[in-house]
Parts: C-alpha cells; sequence; structure tokens
C-alpha cells in the first residue's frame, strides 16, 4: 500500500470513530472521556501518517537498503509535535523542512502541538479539559498539516 493509500486508510478509520460520538449518551463526563481518546488517536493519526509518507518517499526514491533503513527509523518516530515534524522531515530534505516551517504556523503550530502535549497528558493520568468540538477542531488542522506533508514527501 502506497503513502497517502495508508494516510488515507488512518483517516476512514478515525473518521469512523469521530462519528461515533453521535452514538454516545449526552452525558457530558461520558463525552469528555472521548473526547480524550479521540485527542490520543488524533497524535497517533499524525505520526502514523507522516511515517506512511515518508516511507513511501523512500520506496519510490531509494534502494532496499534505504528503505529498511527509514523503516527502521521511523519506528521510532513519536511526540511529533512541530518542532520534532520539522527536524524529521528536515533530516530527509531541507527543503521539506523550510516549506513546512513556513506553513506551520499560528494556529496550525498550535493545534499540533495542543494535541501532542494533550495526549501526553492524557497518558501520564492528569486531567486536561478538552471537549468534543476542540478535538475535532485540532483534527481538521491536523489533516491539513498531514496534506501538506503528503504533498511535500509523497507528490501525486
Amino acid at each position: 500500500m502506497n503513502g497517502r493509500a495508508e494516510v488515507t486508510r488512518l483517516k476512514q478509520r478515525l473518521d469512523s470513530t469521530f462519528q461515533r460520538i453521535n452514538n454516545i449518551s449526552p452525558d457530558l463526563e461520558l463525552q469528555s472521556d472521548f473526547a480524550r481518546y479521540l485527542c490520543i488517536l488524533v497524535s497517533g493519526y499524525l505520526e502514523k501518517a507522516v511515517v506512511a509518507l515518508v516511507l513511501e518517499h523512500a520506496r519510490q526514491n531509494g534502494s532496499p537498503s534505504l528503505q529498511r533503513f527509514v523503516e527502521q527509523h521511523t519506528r521510532r518516530f513519536t511526540n511529533a509535535n512541530s518542532q520534532r515534524l520539522l527536524t524529521f522531515l528536515g533530516n530527509f530534505n531541507p527543503d521539506w523542512r523550510r516549506a513546512l516551517e513556513s506553513f506551520l504556523i499560528d494556529e496550525l503550530k498550535d493545534a499540533v502541538d495542543s494535541v501532542v502535549n494533550l495526549r501526553n497528558t492524557i497518558a501520564h493520568g492528569e486531567s486536561v479539559g478538552i471537549t468534543y468540538h476542540r478535538v475535532a477542531d485540532y483534527y481538521e488542522i491536523v489533516q491539513r498539516v498531514v496534506d501538506r506533508i503528503a504533498d511535500l514527501c509523497a507528490p501525486p
């Protein structure tokens, strides 16, 4: 499966999970719990999408040994905040870093960083105040970032 197809598959799974909020009772505490879960999934989606896209780039442009190296290196790619994204993509191509840096400003940078920070806070058992609508907004912005990264490293 190529990188863009994998991103589409991951997105469809996440979209389905977002749609299930409609089946939850109007219990605000339950909705808040579900919003925290969605936040974790959005952060994971960003990481997996970026990895799928750079692996596709390696498959299209590199030898089998380079592909194996990239596969090994990307397994450790976690906590994909804006700085880690810039560094990670810049390691592949400095032009990608510059392009993403000029794109990843204001609300885009804030959303990416917030999703990762919230995910880490939730994972460590701390309390966070996140709503379904806020995480849905973050997801929309994260998707724009993923689309930009796809255009950089796995052009159609």
